[in-house]
């Protein structure tokens, strides 16, 4: 056990070693870890000592203080700021937000820790098992939690970075399922259907959700992409998709049917296509997820938006494309992402690799 006491200068008219008030150098001793300890710890308030102190015992080891050190809201709030200053997307600050503040600061809150040094393996290891999350994203959700603790071991508010010892789940990667031609010609003449049941305004909707369609499936955007998607960036019938890190634009050809309906829609926005350029991105692209699972069901085929992306990249994976040049369309970072995703057989695939071995059968000579 540790005791923190205070080295009364001669300054100082006080006397007893417990006496709280004054500024006195504030010292410990004790023992830790069958280890006799007894030295100055550079600090005048005793609140910090006794915290500095318990968390030493918690940890069963001395830590070495940090002068800068803060408590872990400050720690997470200046993750955030930082994460703001890197231009993150929305959508990213808020997937920080939720595990940073709305889960790790309560569970910090609930077992009394108070700095980023005292979460060590084990508190964090509690911590994820109250995460509800599947293996996909208690995966991207200990990234995150990576990344907060790394940013403290890089301010000095810890000595180590203990979420990268914690193993992350197993993770099964489930193979690429393009929509078949069959069923993309029952999505597109669902979208017929889907007009009859939304009022006065059906077929201006199914036309949009028709059009919107078309460019998923001939761009490979994701589906925020596509509903924030500006005017400008279609030229023709050239589509901009992004400016590569050597300066080099890309772009992507459409088909003269994809572009007739993107201009053919009814302007709710001088500037986009889908958007009305009201509210946040993030709540047209739910609206418009939630008009794919009615026209899905309504196609009776199960499946989300991002299976267009996906079909792109497969119908050009098989017609020899190279996997490099599918990478730079889809505006992966790596290569090695475009293979993680699209390295597994889909069953065309698979079927046309069986026909062209079958082609190389000759029968054996007499």
């Amino acid at each position: 056990m540790l005791n923190v006491f205070r080295r009364h200068l001669k300054s100082c008219h006080q006397t007893s070693r417990n006496y709280r008030r004054c500024k006195c150098p504030i010292h410990v001793e004790g023992s830790l870890a069958e280890e006799r300890i007894r030295k100055a710890l550079d600090l005048t308030s005793w609140e910090a000592a006794q915290d500095l102190v318990r968390g030493w015992e918690a940890q069963g080891r001395i830590v070495k203080s940090a002068k800068n050190e803060v408590t872990i809201d400050d720690g997470v709030r200046k993750f955030l700021e930082d994460a703001k200053a890197r231009h993150l997307s929305e959508a990213t600050l808020q997937k920080y937000i939720v595990v940073l503040e709305r889960q790790l600061i309560s569970f910090c809150l609930k077992k009394g820790l108070r700095y980023p040094r005292e979460l060590n393996l084990q508190e964090l290891r509690e911590f994820r098992q109250t995460w509800k999350d599947g293996p996909i994203s208690g995966l991207k959700k200990l990234e995150r939690v990576r990344a907060f603790f790394g940013f403290c071991k890089q301010s000095g508010w810890t000595e180590d970075n203990p979420a990268i010892l914690i193993r992350p789940p197993k993770v099964s990667q489930q193979p690429t399922l393009p929509f078949s031609q069959d069923e993309f010609k029952k999505i597109l003449s669902a979208c017929d259907f889907y007009g009859d049941n939304t009022g006065g305004l059906g077929k201006a909707n199914a036309a949009r959700l028709r059009a919107l369609t078309l460019l998923l499936r001939y761009s490979g955007l994701r589906i925020r992409d596509a509903v924030c998607l500006p005017k400008k960036k279609l030229e023709g019938n050239r589509l901009f998709l992004y400016t590569q890190k050597t300066g080099v634009p890309v772009f992507i050809p459409l088909p003269e049917f994809v572009t007739e309906a993107l201009f053919s829609l009814g302007s709710i926005n001088q500037e986009y296509f889908f958007w009305s350029g009201n509210g946040k991105p993030k709540s047209a692209v739910s609206d418009w997820q939630r008009s794919f699972r009615k026209l899905f069901r309504i196609a009776g085929i199960p499946g989300h938006p991002h299976r267009f992306r996906d079909t792109f990249a497969v119908e050009l994976l098989l017609v020899g494309v190279p996997l490099e040049q599918v990478s730079i369309l889809l505006g992966h970072s790596s290569i090695k992402v475009t293979e993680k995703h699209y390295a597994p057989w889909v069953k065309t695939r698979q079927e046309q690799l069986e026909d062209s071995v079958r082609k190389t059968w000759t029968p054996p000579s007499d």
